[in-house]
C-alpha cells in the first residue's frame, strides 16, 4: 500500500514502514541462513567455510546492485513526494533500463573474475572448488537479484514496505525447501545451496510484479516512460552510481580482511562465517531503519518540509539505537547458543571464536544504528558522493585494522574492524547530515528537480 510519509507522526511512520522491514530482512538473511545451516548440518565445516569464504565477494558484487537501486529510489521517492505521478513512472522506467544494462556487465565481469578472486583472497585449497562452483551460480543469478531489489526499492518510495515483505516470506519458504531437496535428496551439495537461493529471489520479483500489475496503477509503465531521456538516466545514476559504490567500496575492506581470517585456518573461517550470520540477523533493524529514513527524508524533501526531515532524523536516531542496545546484548548473551544452529555442539573450536567475534560485535551495534541513519538520511537528501565517502572510510579503516592491528592482536583485531569502520563513518555522516540540511533551508531552490 502506497504511504505519504509527508503528513503523520514521524516516529508512527517510521515504526509502521521499519517493522515490516525488518520482517522482510530477516526472511532475506534467511536465504543464506538456511543455506548455512543446511551445509553445515548436512555436508560438513569445509563446505560451511567456502560459503563464508565467498561472503565479502558476494557483498562486493551484489552489494554494488543493492546500493545502486536504493540510489535510483531517492529519485522515485521525491517525485512521489512532490506529487509528480509521471515523474514516479519515467524514473521508474529509466531505472529499468539501466539496471538491465548494469546486470549484464556485472554478471559477465563477476563470473570472468570469480577464480582470480578467490585466489587474491588465499582462499584454502580444500574449500577452493566448492566456493568457485557456488559463486558461480550466485552470479549468474545477478539479474534476478538486482530486479527483486530494484522493484522492492520502488514500493518502498512510495511508502510500502509490506509487499516486497509478503514476496521474500514466500520466497524463504521455497528457499528452505529447495535447499533441503538439492542437498539432501539430489545430493548438489554447496552448488544445491546457491541454486535455491538465485531461484527463491528470482520468484520473489515475480510476486512483486505481479503485485504492481494488480494493485498499483502509479507503477504502471507505459511505452512513453520507456524514450531514453538522458536527463533523467544521469540524475538517477548521479545518485545510484555513488550508493552501489559505497557498498562496493566497503565490501573492498570487507574482502582484505576475509583474506587475512582465511589465513588462520577453515575451522576460524567457519566461525566468522557464522558469527557473521547471527551478527546479520541481529543488525537487520540498524538497516532496516536506515532505508526507512532514506524513503522518509526523500518524500519530505520533495515536499520541502525541512523541520519535518529533522524531526524524523532524530526520532529514528533515538528508536535504532535503543533496539540495537537490546540486539547487542542478546549476541553478548546468546551468541555461544545461536552459534549452534549452524554447526553441531562437538565443533568446540568453532563456537569459541564464534562467540568471541558477537560478544565484541555486540558492544558496538549502537554505533552501526547511528551510521545507517544518518548515511541513508543523507543520501534521502539526494547527496550520494558522502555515502560514498564513508564507504570510503569504511574501506581505510577496516583495511588499517587488516595492516596493522591482526598481527598484535590476532584474531581481536579481526574482530575491531568493522566496528572502528562504523565509528569512523558515522563521524563523517552525521556531520554531513547538518550541513546539507542547514544549505537545503537556507537555499531552498537547491531541493527542485
Amino acid at each position: 500500500m502506497v504511504k505519504d510519509m509527508t503528513v503523520g507522526s514521524p516516529t508512527r511512520l517510521l515504526v509502521g514502514f521499519s517493522v515490516p522491514m525488518i520482517i522482510g530482512n530477516i526472511f532475506q538473511q534467511f536465504y543464506s541462513m538456511v543455506d548455512a545451516i543446511v551445509v553445515g548440518k548436512f555436508v560438513g565445516v569445509d563446505a560451511l567455510a567456502a560459503i563464508g569464504a565467498t561472503g565479502s565477494l558476494n557483498f562486493l558484487i551484489l552489494g554494488f546492485t543493492i546500493g545502486l537501486t536504493a540510489g535510483f529510489s531517492v529519485i522515485i521517492a521525491q517525485r512521489f513526494g512532490a506529487g509528480d505521478e509521471g515523474g514516479v513512472r519515467r524514473a521508474t522506467a529509466m531505472s529499468v533500463l539501466l539496471s538491465a544494462t548494469i546486470s549484464v556487465i556485472i554478471t559477465v565481469g563477476s563470473l570472468v573474475l570469480t577464480v582470480p578472486m578467490l585466489s587474491a583472497m588465499q582462499t584454502p585449497a580444500n574449500i577452493m572448488e566448492d566456493a568457485c562452483g557456488y559463486m558461480y551460480v550466485i552470479f549468474g543469478g545477478t539479474t534476478a537479484t538486482i530486479f527483486f531489489n530494484l522493484v522492492s526499492a520502488a514500493l518502498r518510495a512510495l511508502g510500502d514496505s509490506k509487499t516486497p515483505l509478503y514476496a521474500l516470506v514466500v520466497a524463504s519458504i521455497i528457499n528452505v525447501v529447495l535447499d533441503l531437496v538439492f542437498v539432501l535428496q539430489f545430493h548438489m551439495g554447496v552448488i544445491g545451496t546457491a541454486y535455491a537461493t538465485v531461484i527463491a529471489q528470482a520468484v520473489s520479483c515475480v510476486l512483486c510484479v505481479v503485485y504492481i500489475i494488480f494493485k498499483l496503477p502509479i507503477l504502471h509503465l507505459h511505452r512513453s516512460d520507456f524514450k531514453f531521456n538522458g536527463s533523467s538516466c544521469w540524475q538517477l545514476l548521479k545518485m545510484g552510481l555513488p550508493t552501489g559504490g559505497c557498498s562496493s567500496v566497503t565490501a573492498v575492506g570487507a574482502v582484505v580482511l576475509q583474506g587475512v581470517i582465511n589465513g588462520f585456518g577453515s575451522d576460524v573461517v567457519a566461525a566468522f562465517t557464522s558469527g557473521n550470520r547471527v551478527e546479520q540477523l541481529m543488525v537487520q533493524p540498524a538497516y532496516s531503519f536506515g532505508m526507512a529514513i532514506v524513503a522518509y527524508v526523500g518524500q519530505n524533501l520533495g515536499a520541502r518540509k525541512m523541520d519535518r526531515i529533522q524531526t524524523g532524523v532524530r526520532k529514528c536516531v533515538i528508536i535504532c539505537v535503543a533496539i540495537c542496545v537490546v540486539c547487542g546484548l542478546a549476541e553478548i548473551i546468546f551468541g555461544e547458543y545461536l552459534v549452534q544452529i549452524f554447526v553441531s555442539a562437538e565443533e568446540t573450536v568453532v563456537i569459541y571464536y564464534a562467540k568471541y567475534y558477537l560478544i565484541v560485535s555486540g558492544i558496538f551495534l549502537p554505533m552501526l544504528a547511528l551510521l545507517n541513519t544518518y548515511r541513508n538520511a543523507v543520501q534521502g537528501l539526494g547527496n550520494g558522493m558522502v555515502p560514498l565517502l564513508c564507504g570510503v572510510l569504511e574501506l581505510v579503516s577496516r583495511v588499517g585494522v587488516a595492516w596493522f592491528l591482526v598481527e598484535p592482536l590476532g584474531y581481536l583485531g579481526v574482530c575491531l574492524a568493522s566496528p572502528v569502520a562504523w565509528f569512523t563513518a558515522f563521524l563523517l555522516s552525521g556531520v554531513y547530515f547538518y550541513k546539507i540540511l542547514r544549505n537545503l533551508r537556507s537555499n531552498p531552490s537547491l531541493t527542485h528537480g
